[in-house]
């Protein structure tokens, strides 16, 4: 029977020791990249599903797994966001121990310029479901890539209002998928917009481009698309999960956001990994 109040404490006690996975043994300036670029800097401050944590994945304890089955998700998505539930699918299918939470979808996605239909839509939904949600989540679509400044900042301030306003539930930032602009275009510069302010304020964020840069080898690939070009000439020479379809993107792409996923909702469930 699902203890609901140590749920809640584990929510609340895993946030008092935030860092990023890897923590100090991940080298700050990155693996070499490819392309001769320096990667992000990695935040160290909040809690960060990131390209790193996937080898942690497997390190995951069996009481950590059933607690993550226990959880009730709201995850509001389009195409892109879907990503996370076909890896899901993918990470059960290899092992049935992994069985996925209730994860309660909504079409819909973070939007555009300092569009808070997904604020009004997330409120609606936890003024009559608060008690019965653990974790909130929203992906973007291709609304960071054209996004400003004020409207980042905008999608930043609802979310840490929404965070006020329901203290016991865990909200999880998002950055947005690569788009080929490389590290001197728009989307990076707002997805570090988003990493700074999750590492300054200690919030749980699913860094989805950083996951998106870097195949399993530590290659950097900043001038990527979300459709993982990488990933084709990865799964060429190695086993890679198979599956029916990865939105815009391929399988493997689809199974690291999976695993990453499985992460932070181990984090969130307790694990101090």
């Amino acid at each position: 029977m699902r203890n609901d109040h140590t749920l809640r404490v584990f929510a609340i006690s895993a946030v008092v020791a935030l860092s990023a996975c890897g923590g100090s043994d991940r080298d700050p300036a990155g693996p070499a990249a490819p392309t001769g670029e320096n990667p992000p800097p990695v935040a160290v401050g909040g809690t960060i599903a990131a390209a790193a944590c996937l080898e942690q994945f497997a390190l995951i304890p069996p009481i950590v797994i059933d607690a993550v089955a226990q959880l009730r998700v709201f995850y509001g998505h389009t195409s892109h966001g879907s990503q996370l539930m076909t890896g899901l699918d993918l990470v059960e299918a290899e092992d049935a121990a992994y069985q996925q939470p209730l994860v309660v979808e909504r079409s819909g996605d973070l939007g555009h310029l300092g569009d808070l239909a997904w604020e009004q839509t997330t409120r609606a939904w936890l003024n009559d479901h608060a008690a019965t949600t653990d974790v909130v989540i929203w992906s973007w679509c291709g609304g960071c890539s054209d996004n400003t400044p004020a409207g980042i900042d905008t999608y930043l301030n609802a979310l840490n209002q929404l965070e006020i306003d329901f203290p016991d539930i865990v909200f999880v930032y998002m950055t947005g998928h690569l788009d080929g602009s490389g590290p001197e275009g728009t989307l990076y510069a707002n997805n570090d917009r988003i990493r700074a302010y999750c590492d300054a304020h200690e919030k749980w964020l699913f860094d989805f481009a950083d996951i998106e840069s870097y195949d399993p080898a530590g290659n950097y690939y900043p001038n990527d698309t979300d459709a993982c070009q990488w990933c084709a000439a990865w799964c060429a020479t190695h086993d890679c999960p198979g599956c029916g379809g990865c939105a815009h993107s391929h399988c493997l792409n689809c199974y690291h956001k999976g695993l990453a996923f499985w992460w932070l909702l181990a984090r969130i469930a307790g694990w101090q990994a």
